[in-house]
């Protein structure tokens, strides 16, 4: 991707300049990881990446990112993504956060039917920073791993 080269499997405007930004992430402290960026898969074509900022931070907590091209927006595929996500961090009992820009309601419909429910405020970029509690039957579990 980082090259420029392109592969059949995905779609024409993929991808955006924030998947590139994300795969950029990856080196040799992400690369391997299950903390870094993945693609977003749609009809068998790569339409978007998903995945997390980094391992979880010293209070067991990551965060996460998202996006797809807008050809695909509205049928529910960022939620799907994202459910997938939780299930894993739930499975490590890792607590999970996202930033979102106020005006952006599309992402922060998508994060309050993810369950990020609880807001912490505005971030030094404006964006809102939302988290999502652990599920009952986890909260006070130890994660980290994965």
């Amino acid at each position: 991707m980082l090259a420029g080269r392109r592969q059949e499997r995905w779609h024409p405007d993929y991808p955006r300049q924030d998947d590139l930004d994300a795969v950029s992430m990856v080196g040799p402290a992400v690369g391997g990881s299950p903390w870094g960026p993945r693609h977003v898969v749609h009809e068998l074509r790569a339409v978007g990446t998903i995945g997390f900022y980094g391992p979880p931070d010293e209070h067991d907590e990551v965060e996460i990112g998202y996006g797809l091209v807008q050809d695909v927006w509205r049928r529910g595929i960022a939620t799907e993504a994202i459910a997938a996500l939780l299930t894993e961090t739930d499975r490590v009992g890792v607590r999970v956060r996202a930033s979102v820009l106020p005006w952006n309601v599309m992402s922060l419909r998508v994060l309050a039917k993810s369950g990020f429910t609880e807001l912490r405020g505005a971030d030094e970029e404006g964006q809102l920073v939302m988290a999502r509690p652990l599920p009952r039957h986890l909260r006070g579990s130890a994660g980290g791993s994965a």
